[in-house]
């Protein structure tokens, strides 16, 4: 089975945070997918990291190496119908990308995010939890 794996997902596995060990967990034996703007995100937020001092760059440029080793599936998305949902929802379009993914693929979604979380349970896509 598949899931959408959000950018927050690789983000913390890749830098260790407290999460890690859970998001490993419920993600075992799944094939994580993600929408073709992964990699952008990724980098966009590594480099916010970076400015704001959380990390250095070479920090930076490891945490973006060990995610390139994580497996995931890039799909395409239908960018007009995520535009539709981040105006409905009032939310940020890089993640209703996630959202409509995950609605068009009809896989459940794990993410950190609890704004996120709060508006998949609106649109009825299944998010991937603790029991």
């Amino acid at each position: 089975m598949r899931i959408i794996a959000d950018t927050n997902i690789f983000l913390a596995v890749a830098l260790n945070e407290p999460e890690k060990k859970e998001i490993i967990r419920l993600s075992a034996g799944y094939e994580l997918i993600a929408p073709e703007i992964l990699f952008f995100e990724i980098g966009n937020a590594l480099s916010a990291m970076v400015k704001r001092g959380r990390l250095n760059a070479e920090e930076g440029m490891m945490a973006y190496d060990d995610i390139q080793k994580i497996p995931v599936g890039l799909l395409n998305i239908d960018i007009r119908s995520a535009l539709r949902l981040a105006a409905l929802h009032n939310i940020f379009a890089y993640d209703a990308y996630f959202l409509e993914c995950a609605a068009a693929y009809r896989c459940p979604l794990l993410t950190l995010d609890v704004a996120m979380q709060r508006v998949a349970k609106d649109l009825n896509i299944q998010l991937l939890e603790k029991p």
